[in-house]
């Protein structure tokens, strides 16, 4: 059996044993590591082990947040960055290339739309704008071959419109090759699971629910392993990472989010 959301929210992608047998997840502030030895930096490049190695690539305090979140998720992996938008821009810079083609909900968060039509649209990538609940329209949008991500938002922001993400998952199908982004951000992990209905990846601003106290600005992209990881990847060079502070302001704000919710 599954655990509950509030066993979860807890308890979900944290080790029992702590540094320092500390109860709760420390920070780590460090922007550098230290190696044992050359054959430990040669088996951490090769992949044998799993640490950190520079503060932009990883580290602890964010790792244990990923955790957490992936597991409120269903999610194989989460990656964290320093807001909503920096996770939403990176996932779209990894899924699109010059003349790729993306469709989107015309009601989806305001600067994401932006960030498509005005940014995206010099590097040659075409967008198309449809109503969220008409799926005629969305499969009428769809270009075989180059349409490579569908992206919505449910509920909307800040409309609360409530999109039927089976529909999305059935058209995402009838066009092999593209990704369905859905923004989660106002349901939470609490209220929906995407990734449980056949969604690839799930974008939250957790600065809102997710972090619930007003002092942190987050983002997290939240979907399989592989996928994350290319996100992870480019983060890496663009640099948006999660800062420790606000990466354990978080742990906190995930372990009530039941609570808030109800």
């Amino acid at each position: 059996m599954e655990p509950k959301p509030g066993t979860l929210a807890v308890h979900g992608g944290e080790t029992r044993k702590k540094a320092h047998d500390s109860v709760t997840t420390p920070i780590i502030w460090s922007a550098t590591y230290a190696f044992a030895n050359t054959a430990e930096i040669e088996s951490y490049f090769k992949g044998d082990i799993e640490r950190e190695e520079y503060g932009r690539y990883g580290n602890p305090t964010v790792r244990a947040a990923e955790k957490k979140l992936a597991a409120l998720e269903g999610a194989e992996d989460a990656a964290l960055f320093s807001s909503g938008m920096a996770a939403a821009t990176s996932a779209l810079f990894e899924l699109l290339k010059a003349g790729d083609h993306i469709v989107l909900t015309n009601d989806c968060y305001r600067r994401t739309r932006q960030f498509v039509t005005k940014f995206l649209s010099r590097l040659g990538v075409e967008s198309t704008l449809v109503e969220p609940g008409d799926e005629e329209a969305l499969r009428a949008a769809l270009r075989p071959e180059r349409t490579k991500v569908i992206l919505a938002e449910s509920p909307t922001n800040p409309y609360l419109r409530v999109a039927d993400l089976s529909a999305f998952v059935r058209v995402r199908n009838s066009c092999p090759g593209t990704n369905l982004i859905i923004d989660g951000t106002f349901a939470t992990p609490v209220n929906q699971r995407p990734l449980a209905e056949g969604v690839d990846l799930v974008i939250h601003s957790c600065t809102k629910y997710l972090g619930g106290h007003n002092d942190l600005l987050a983002g997290a992209v939240c979907g399989r392993a592989g996928l994350v990881q290319a996100i992870k990847d480019l983060r890496g060079v663009l640099g948006g990472v999660l800062d420790p502070q606000s990466a354990f302001l978080l742990i906190r704000g995930l372990k009530t989010l039941p609570l808030r919710v109800q």
